[in-house]
């Protein structure tokens, strides 16, 4: 028998490390079919709101935020790169170049929620992680993001329409202000059945650890 689980991400397609969890947790759904499986649902997480057009550089963006040194981005880089090996995801090797504004790809990800269980928001997802972290895209371009659109095997005709306006916008603010208010500050973070919190791009064992646990009810 199956245990299956309600698992909402909330992420950014601008954070690295949600790309490592993502990974991370489809190692550790692998490991576990087919005893557990995953309703998932990804959910919005700005990091950076009120980025305008055109994006920061990506280096003076993470210096004026953290205060790091470009030695110690480098070494952050190649620490995400190998993390990102280890679940199969290949970053770019230069970084991400720019900080974009990330909205109209949280608006795009929650049209495609309604699109089906799973594999159309899930697709979507993939393709905009491997276009921004994988390719360093403009992920602030509509052409871009409708290329993204695309590639998921979804509508471009009726995502064009969506960036053309302003549709799902509402939504969108208000899923991240319930996530505000629920206590989370960075991402990704994994919330299982409502309940459980698994923070950070952790480990494909923890997960499946955590997972494990949850799915047997000992937690």
């Amino acid at each position: 028998m199956t245990t299956t689980l309600k698992i909402d991400f909330v992420s950014d397609i601008a954070c690295p490390w949600c790309a490592v969890g993502l990974g991370a947790l489809e190692g550790a759904l692998k490991r576990l079919a087919p005893d557990v499986s995953a309703d998932l649902h990804f959910q919005p997480f700005e990091l950076n709101p009120h980025m305008p057009a055109g994006g920061q550089d990506l280096g003076e963006h993470i210096t004026e935020k953290y205060g790091s040194t470009p030695e110690q981005q480098a070494q952050m880089r190649e620490t995400i790169r190998q993390r990102g090996a280890e679940v199969g995801f290949t970053f770019n090797a230069g970084g991400r170049g720019r900080v974009y504004n990330t909205f109209d790809a949280h608006r795009l990800l929650h049209w495609a929620g309604f699109a089906g269980v799973d594999g159309p928001q899930y697709a979507l997802k993939k393709a905009l992680l491997e276009a921004y972290q994988g390719r360093a895209e403009c992920i602030e371009s509509h052409e871009v993001l409708l290329a993204a659109v695309r590639a998921a095997g979804l509508d471009v005709v009726q995502a064009q329409a969506i960036l053309d306006s302003d549709a799902y916008s509402d939504e969108v603010r208000a899923v991240e202000q319930y996530y505000q208010r629920a206590g989370i500050r960075s991402v990704p973070a994994i919330v299982i059945n409502d309940k459980h919190l698994i923070s950070g791009g952790q480990p494909v064992e923890v997960f499946e650890q955590a997972l494990r646990r949850i799915a047997a009810g000992a937690v």
